[in-house]
């Protein structure tokens, strides 16, 4: 292929990306009535206390999002050493290409476009580490918080919720064993016929060592107590009633289940809304609420920053660096 055919392809490649992009969030904020809610809910705080609120919830959107930057710079330190500035770019082209791809999946190859070609593969396999990471801390704060929720509101048999703890128990020590050993996965994957020839490009997850894991696992401990705050903040400005404790739970528990759940960024607003809408309805009958604050913290994680991510695709180089 000459190289103006491979300029083409790669211009055409971004152009249909980034008109995918503003199609699905266009489409989908065009028909938002839950942003409409915050929109009127807002007017009924103070307007100081709101400026500064929301003020404080975007700088600790960019604040996740430059954690999550440092996460990738130090995963491909070993292999692909990037700068910071780099692993920015990179992590906000993925979410371009996450919003219209299931379960976020476009996210992998947005990212993994800013490292040299031969080492994208390896980029895919080092970026699972990371997002395991993350699922691992949602998955242990969730896990214990789901424990607390049926205890304390479910009421369900004695024994039955022994059981369920543990089931939980057993759920927690299981992801973080298997995550600092995450080697165990590329054994696993050499053990396949048709996939050990590829042992190359996973065998990358072996470079992880506990002390690597453990210092990726704080980053994934700090981006959680980011976004965990995000909600603390929202929730207790239209909802200041809601003790702190119950309000963090049930807000680990909605992490939990909104993990679990296969959806698109633009379109699982609805999920997402709903799903807080049934747990925070133990501590509150104010249902518009609670779906307003979702919608708020879904417009300024997921939309936002595909928005901004879009400048980013355009330095995308899918052939290689001279393009």
């Amino acid at each position: 292929m000459t190289g103006t055919a491979k300029k083409w392809i790669s211009w055409l490649v971004k152009a249909i990306v980034l008109i995918l992009a503003f199609v699905f969030i266009y489409r989908r904020l065009n028909h938002n009535n839950e942003l409409k809610h915050f929109q009127e809910l807002i007017t009924q705080v103070n307007r100081a206390k709101a400026i500064i609120i929301v003020s404080l919830v975007v700088l600790l959107m960019l604040v996740n999002w430059l954690l999550e930057a440092m996460k990738w710079r130090y995963l491909t330190a070993k292999w692909s050493p990037i700068t910071l500035w780099q692993s920015i770019e990179s992590v906000f082209c993925g979410l371009t290409w996450a919003i219209f791809t299931p379960n976020r999946l476009g996210e992998y190859g947005g990212r993994v476009m800013f490292l040299p070609p031969r080492r994208r593969l390896h980029g895919v396999f080092a970026m699972a580490v990371g997002s395991f990471g993350q699922n691992v801390v949602t998955s242990v704060m969730g896990a214990s918080s789901l424990l607390w929720f049926v205890y304390y509101f479910l009421n369900v048999n004695k024994w039955l919720f022994v059981g369920l703890l543990s089931t939980g128990i057993g759920y927690m020590l299981m992801m973080l064993i298997f995550y600092f050993n995450v080697r165990w996965l590329v054994f696993l994957l050499n053990s396949v016929p048709f996939l050990k020839k590829y042992h190359r490009f996973f065998d990358v997850m072996k470079r992880y060592h506990f002390a690597e894991l453990f210092r990726i696992m704080g980053y994934c401990v700090a981006r959680f107590a980011v976004f965990s705050l995000q909600y603390y903040l929202i929730i207790h400005l239209l909802l200041p009633e809601i003790p702190m404790v119950k309000m963090m739970l049930l807000v680990f528990v909605f992490f939990f289940i909104q993990s679990a759940l296969p959806t698109i960024d633009v379109v699982d607003i609805g999920i997402r809304s709903a799903t807080a809408d049934k747990l925070f309805e133990y501590v509150t009958h104010q249902h518009i609420v609670v779906i307003a604050a979702v919608a708020l913290i879904w417009f300024t994680n997921l939309i936002v920053p595909a928005i901004l991510g879009s400048v980013f695709v355009l330095k995308v180089k899918f052939f290689d660096n001279n393009i």
